[in-house]
């Protein structure tokens, strides 16, 4: 069944065209980086939630327990005494709501179908109906292999991929890229939450909330050269992808430090947290450290010495892209 995306092909090309109306119109605090929030004295908020219990006895993640470490997250970074409040801040009732999840690694290594129901639980209690969430990745098949239930039509939340409905027609550009973009991200998303895996990356050296992004357009196979560099800063800057954006939640359950993006148990460990933030750039840069943390417990070589340092990150971050900040000294980890 293919979806009614409630917009024609006419009004995706005004959109195109009117790219930075968009930005513009979406306003500055609903970006991840705006110029307020570089030159502000105040520091990105990076909240890193943790459980040693998430798991219970069991090997899989405990709904429960899951749903209180998400709502955990949200109050700190938000700063507020209820998950509601916080969620409030994010998205408000009759908007389209997008949850992109990471599934390419299978089942091992995918975002947590449990992590995205809590979110998807969130969403609906804080006024946004179930039939205007989308769970989406680029495959079906490959949602279904990381553990979703395919859904479509009806009263419910949408789970399916970008090959049920394609990518647009035409493309878009910024710097290095011209990209086709999701449908659903065009035609079914007024806000975007980004919902990536720690992990580590063979050619880019991690792929967290920034390249996730990948996801979203129909040629991520051409920008893998020199380590993804400008190219993922430069797909994130693409107008319908940098104006939705308003919240990254980094699914650390289960993560990676070594032989990524495909699922290497012998390289995985059970991190049973959670990592939120509305600054992407930031998001990305306290996940690598965390990964090099881990990498150096196994004996290995930087990601710098093995020559795949994550540099997309610092280009995302640069005068040209201001897409967020990836200065430690601006950044303030708060953990819970």
């Amino acid at each position: 069944m293919r979806m009614d995306l409630r917009a024609s092909r006419r009004e995706f090309v005004k959109k195109a065209l009117a790219g930075a109306a968009l930005l513009q119109a979406c306003g500055g605090a609903r970006l991840l980086a705006t110029e307020e929030r570089r030159t502000a004295d105040e520091k990105t908020r990076v909240v890193l939630a943790h459980d040693p219990l998430l798991r219970g006895n069991a090997s899989s993640v405990d709904s429960q327990r899951a749903l209180v470490l998400l709502d955990r997250a949200m109050q700190a970074l938000f700063e507020r005494d209820h998950s509601l409040e916080a969620w409030r801040q994010v998205v408000k009732p009759g908007e389209l709501v997008s949850v992109k999840v990471n599934t390419l690694g299978g089942r091992g290594i995918a975002s947590s179908p449990v992590l995205v129901e809590a979110i998807c639980e969130r969403l609906q209690e804080t006024g946004i109906r179930a039939a205007d969430i989308t769970v989406w990745d680029r495959d079906t098949e490959e949602m279904e292999r990381a553990g979703f239930r395919i859904a479509e039509g009806g009263e419910r939340v949408q789970y399916y991929g970008t090959d049920r409905v394609d990518y647009e027609d035409d493309l878009v550009m910024h710097g290095s890229v011209g990209s086709r973009l999701s449908r659903i991200l065009t035609r079914r998303t007024d806000v975007l939450i980004n919902v990536p895996v720690l992990k580590d990356h063979d050619g880019a050296g991690v792929t967290l909330a920034l390249k996730n992004m990948y996801g979203a357009i129909h040629n991520p196979n051409k920008y893998h050269p020199d380590g993804c560099n400008p190219y993922v800063a430069d797909v994130n800057m693409l107008a319908e992808i940098r104006a939705k954006m308003r919240l990254c939640l980094c699914d650390a359950t289960t993560a990676m430090y070594e032989g990524g993006p495909g699922y290497k148990p012998e390289h995985s460990w059970q991190a049973n947290s959670l990592l939120a933030a509305q600054d992407a750039v930031a998001l990305d840069w306290t996940g690598w450290q965390m990964i090099e943390r881990k990498r150096a417990e196994h004996g290995l070589k930087t990601l710098a010495a093995e020559q795949r340092e994550p540099r997309y990150i610092a280009t995302a971050a640069d005068a040209e892209h201001r897409l967020g900040t990836n200065d430690p000294r601006r950044i303030q980890e708060v953990e819970v």
